[in-house]
């Protein structure tokens, strides 16, 4: 069985961070190994508390799971810290498989999951060794200094992360309003937009989670970056379209 790594966040309430990667690993049919960054209080309403793990235990779990695993694909989700952002692309600098960066900031509802230096240490150290980084709108405003309001603005973030950074980028549209919700790849070549009917949904936590684990899942089965965005946003939204009721919850 191939093996999926995520490098995330503890999420107690299991709606996003590692315990939504490993779910959407286990879907995808391949074996999810996790580096834990944060422990989180918190449910899809509201993130009570945040613990940073240690850089130290950070790298420590990387190498016990390189160790022990012939890893094909990593993504990384909350970092939270500086000293774990620069610990993890120390790790995968020369490594020779795909690395998805999900710049997680902010969770869904509202509560800051990078500082501000980690912000400038994940554009300066690891963003540049990603294979691909999955910035909603927000997040994409913050690395490029752009206001994105349409589509066409999508396009001109997306070819601005690449310029700096190096990377494929697949800017998450979600964040916009109208009728579709389309999201812009740019790979250094040509743009595709990948276009759905937008969905009349609940807020949903770990949708950001979901998408970028899945591509990850994708890239460790060996699909292509192309194939594995398309064979996740259609897993993505028809997730959206039936999420799970939890309780009083909707989980995806």
């Amino acid at each position: 069985m191939n093996v999926a790594l995520s490098i995330a966040g503890s999420d107690s309430g299991a709606g996003a961070g590692l315990q939504a990667d490993l779910r959407v690993f286990q879907a995808a049919g391949v074996h999810g190994a996790s580096v834990v960054t944060a422990i989180t209080a918190q449910n899809p309403n509201n993130v009570r508390s945040i613990d940073p793990v240690k850089a130290k235990l950070v790298q420590q779990q990387l190498e016990s799971v390189f160790e022990g695993f012939k890893v094909k694909a990593a993504k990384t989700g909350m970092l939270l810290t500086a000293s774990n952002v620069g610990m993890v692309a120390e790790w995968f600098v020369g490594k020779k498989i795909p690395l998805i960066v999900d710049p997680v900031m902010v969770s869904t509802s509202g509560t800051v999951l990078l500082k501000t230096n980690a912000i400038r240490s994940l554009q300066k150290r690891l963003l540049p060794l990603a294979s691909l980084v999955t910035p909603n709108i927000p997040e994409a405003e913050r690395l490029t200094g752009l206001k994105i309001r349409e589509e066409s603005d999508q396009q001109t973030a997306a070819r601005a992360i690449y310029e700096v950074y190096g990377c494929a980028v697949l800017l998450k549209g979600g964040h916009l309003k109208g009728m579709r919700a389309a999201d812009t790849f740019f790979d250094g070549k040509e743009v595709t937009v990948l276009s759905v009917k937008r969905v009349k949904a609940k807020l949903l936590p770990g949708t950001g989670c979901y998408y970028s684990a899945r591509i990850t899942a994708e890239l460790a089965k060996g699909k292509n970056l192309l194939s594995a965005i398309r064979a996740a946003k259609k897993c993505i939204t028809a997730a959206i379209n039936r999420p799970r009721r939890v309780g009083r919850q909707s989980i995806l």
